[in-house]
């Protein structure tokens, strides 16, 4: 069966002319899950090469990549999916951001001592689109065992007290509710990629 395409980003600033280059950092949803939609790290990177984005680097097998452009969040994530769908026959929903909208959320990050303490509990979740008008209060009703729910900017932080396997606050009911496809890091993940962003950028 022919897999359905994603939708586009419509998050405000997902649009930019072409122009000078910049960072972003691409985020893969619900790839190399217990041996389903697979994509190997190295293939990743020559599909980010071949479409013309310079420096990709990716970070553990969880489908996070960095890499240089000059289309603006959008395009790249229209590009990459469709790319992604031809080549390994799957629709996987990526959603991108630049390294300076990743340096607001790590300073905005509202867990700090709890992302001291468990990095692994306090994940960081963006959507395709704005979060709906609702989201946090429905995630707060349904809540438990100590777990918080916040939103700074346009990211969903949620604080998995009890552990991530175990809470109600799933994947499928954070897309529901969110309004649109929605992929998570942990604090860990958000650092390093912001580490790997920092030197790419740097890079001349």
């Amino acid at each position: 069966m022919k897999a359905t395409r994603t939708s586009r980003s419509t998050y405000p600033g997902s649009t930019r002319s072409r122009g000078d280059v910049t960072t972003f950092i691409a985020l893969l949803r619900g790839i190399n899950v217990s041996g389903h939609n697979k994509i190997p790290m190295g293939d990743l990177r020559r599909l980010c090469d071949g479409l013309g984005y310079g420096n990709a680097q990716t970070y553990i097998q969880s489908g996070n990549v960095v890499l240089a452009a000059t289309d603006g969040a959008a395009a790249i994530e229209g590009k990459l999916e469709h790319a992604i769908e031809l080549r390994f026959g799957f629709s996987v929903p990526v959603i991108v951001r630049t390294v300076k909208q990743w340096a607001r959320y790590l300073a905005g990050n509202p867990f700090p001592s709890a992302s001291q303490q468990e990095p692994n509990h306090v994940l960081m979740g963006l959507s395709k689109s704005r979060p709906a008008k609702g989201a946090v209060a429905e995630l707060r009703d349904r809540a438990a065992a100590g777990e918080q729910v916040e939103l700074r900017q346009d990211a969903l932080w949620i604080f998995y007290a009890g552990g991530v396997a175990r809470s109600k606050l799933t994947p499928a009911l954070l897309d529901r509710v969110v309004g649109s496809s929605v992929t998570a890091r942990n604090w860990r993940t958000v650092q390093q990629l912001a580490a790997l962003a920092r030197t790419a950028t740097s890079v001349p």
